[in-house]
């Protein structure tokens, strides 16, 4: 499986990101990426298939300038959105003569496992093996190559919905590629945001996208859960644009270049100008008063997060807490996220050239989990490229498919004098309480 080229498909509320990876001798480099602005996305869910395919297609386009070849096969992450996690167990008599355990009987001992029944309105996404046990010896990462008469598997199937699966399968079929492989995204942005130690003592993973915050808790080296906030950075946009009075548009162009996420350390020096919509009136406003509008939001969404973990019973994370995520360029989001958990937390980002930003992780974790997985399962997974590259635009698939309705968050209200220790507070209560 080495000198291979994969690429990893994110589709995300804000953005579409491709990253093109080479594997050498089992080590991952980053040889491309592409973005391109999603439409037809809403809260991490397709709403619209022709403008998502549209957003796929100029992702990937933009990916094969960067690299001068062609892309013809993707590995698709799918966020935590409708994911269930189910145990599963497989047991086989390894027939060879010799006792050797090779690819053929994990192949099959895989397989035992999957044999489990699924509601009619759910579809495997990926196992994940947790373990191998060979004669009743446990704690096995890879039994090839070893003695004995009978191989279990331990792991975790998931699950997802039906419908979700079929609208993003059908966006990227008709955007002409190939689905190689499809991993859950919080999984694989766990393995390369996460240590081996921090997933051990208990951690949490806190993944702030455009539209929405998927968090993940790991303890004792597994994936316990993984749940969604339908609230993200376009939140805070739409806060600022309904705040300062003034478009979309200008209300995240004003985000980037003077938001601050931490009300204490904004530079009321700082000031900038915004018109107002649908007038010619110019406003001034400081990085203060910027400030007030989004740590409201922030601090929202770092409170929802306590509230999701403390339904799956945790009271302390050992590991702390590890934020990724566009989001997470705001400056003062991290201190901000300090104050109120009180605990490690730390902001990870891929120690790639090219994609050290964290609204990489996903992308580039995809990557290198599909490959692990798919050598301890076996399955090989085929260069994703091809030399020659094809820029005109391709032809796709006219057809309707019905889509689900997506639920819109509401904005939550903040007074000017609420300070820090009411947020802090908060947080604790929902902890503890």
């Amino acid at each position: 499986m080495a000198n291979e080229v994969l690429v990893s498909l994110d589709i995300g509320t804000s953005q579409i990101k491709v990253v093109i990876g080479e594997i050498t001798e089992d080590r991952l480099n980053i040889i491309g990426v592409g973005t391109a602005k999603s439409k037809g996305i809403k809260k991490g869910g397709i709403v619209d298939i022709d403008k998502a395919v549209q957003s796929i297609r100029a992702a990937i386009e933009s990916a094969e300038r960067m690299i001068d070849m062609q892309i013809h096969s993707v590995i698709i992450g799918y966020n935590g959105n409708q994911v269930e996690l189910l145990p599963c167990q497989g047991i086989v008599a390894v027939p060879n003569d010799d006792k050797e355990i090779n690819d053929e009987d994990v192949l099959r001992v895989i397989d035992n496992a999957k044999v489990i029944s699924y509601p009619p309105d759910r579809e495997f996404l990926d196992l994940v093996i947790k373990q191998f046990i060979v004669d009743g010896l446990a704690g096995i990462n890879d039994p090839r190559g070893m003695i004995g008469v009978r191989l279990e598997m331990e792991g975790t199937i998931m699950t997802s919905s039906r419908t979700m699966i079929h609208n993003t399968t059908k966006c990227v079929e008709r955007a002409n590629l190939d689905i190689q492989d499809q991993v859950l995204q919080p999984l694989a942005a766990g393995s390369i945001a996460l240590s081996e130690d921090e997933k051990e003592l208990g951690v949490a993973l806190i993944d702030i996208g455009g539209g929405t915050t998927t968090v993940s808790i790991f303890d004792d080296g597994q994936l316990k859960g993984t749940r969604v906030i339908p609230i993200g950075g376009e939140n805070i946009t739409k806060d600022i644009s309904y705040g300062l009075k003034t478009s979309f548009e200008e209300a995240e162009q004003i985000k980037i270049k003077h938001g601050y996420g931490y009300f204490p350390d904004a530079n009321e020096e700082e000031q900038f100008e915004v018109k107002a919509i649908g007038t010619e009136d110019i406003s001034t406003f400081n990085q203060k008063d910027l400030s007030d509008i989004i740590e409201a939001r922030l601090e929202e969404v770092f409170v929802l997060v306590a509230k999701e973990i403390s339904k799956y019973g945790y009271r302390d994370l050992p590991g702390g807490f590890v934020l990724t995520g566009g989001t997470m360029l705001m400056p003062g989001a991290l201190e901000l996220a300090r104050d109120l958990y009180q605990g490690n937390v730390r902001v990870a980002v891929p120690d790639y050239i090219g994609v050290r930003e964290p609204q990489y992780t996903p992308g580039v974790g995809i990557l290198k989990f599909a490959y692990d997985n798919a050598k301890i399962q076996g399955k090989p997974l085929r260069d994703a490229v091809s030399d020659q590259a094809q820029y005109e635009e391709r032809p796709v698939k006219k057809d309707k498919l019905k889509q689900p309705k997506q639920q819109k968050s509401t904005k939550p209200k903040k007074s000017k004098d609420e300070n820090k220790e009411s947020g802090v507070a908060k947080l604790f209560k929902v902890f503890f309480d």
